[in-house]
């Protein structure tokens, strides 16, 4: 096994073991619970909207472990070791970034089943979501180990993050949304994004990390 695909597999096991990968999860299943109760009974509305209540739960629940992706490694100095290794800052956002997505977004793409049918929508729309989903995530998870790695030495890292992430996650939310009713064409535009957010973050990420390294 090479040295990457090692440091992937140490961090998801580190967030199953933490129960990091829960937390998103869980308040994904929360908000697909607490809506109903909020908007009321009423199907057709339900099945409307409902879509677009999961990709917002989607994207928050992303957001939920962020502080947990780059600080502990910066911190301990795992980063710094493997920079004095010969490994790039990039090379190493790339990993935190594959290991995010493989902790939270085959959970997700499972509790979008349970999910789906609180919020009262059809095979269908819930085979929408679940392609959109597949599409958007690692797009999700790109922005967050960005954030992650940008807000890694600040006070309130966690408050940062969200005001940070929140407004660039937003062409993921409309494409992602946008999918169950725009068809082959919102999906295309869908992928776009996140494949231009896959290949940049990393980037990002690891001119932060350079930086907080210096």
């Amino acid at each position: 096994m090479s040295a990457l695909a090692i440091l992937i597999v140490r961090d998801v096991r580190r967030a199953w073991t933490a129960g990091g990968a829960l937390l998103p999860v869980a308040f994904f299943l929360l908000v697909a619970i607490l809506f109903p109760f909020a908007v009321g009974p009423d199907a057709a509305l339900l099945a409307r909207v409902g879509g677009g209540v999961l990709w917002a739960a989607a994207l928050l629940a992303a957001l939920t472990p962020v502080d947990r992706l780059v600080l502990p490694d910066l911190a301990g100095g795992v980063i710094d070791q493997l920079v004095t290794r010969g490994w790039a800052p990039a090379t190493i956002a790339s990993a935190k970034l594959a290991a995010h997505w493989l902790a939270f977004a085959p959970p997700l793409l499972l509790a979008a089943v349970p999910a789906a049918a609180l919020l009262r929508l059809t095979g269908a729309a819930l085979a929408r979501i679940e392609l959109g989903l597949l599409i958007g995530t690692p797009g999700l998870a790109a922005l967050a180990v960005a954030t992650a790695a940008l807000t890694a030495r600040l006070r309130g890292a966690g408050a940062i993050a969200g005001l940070l992430l929140l407004p660039l996650a937003v062409p993921l939310l409309i494409f992602g949304a946008g999918s169950l009713d725009g068809g082959a064409g919102t999906l295309k535009l869908l992928g776009a994004t996140s494949l231009l957010l896959v290949a940049g973050a990393p980037i990002v990420a690891g001119a932060a990390i350079r930086s907080a390294l210096a």
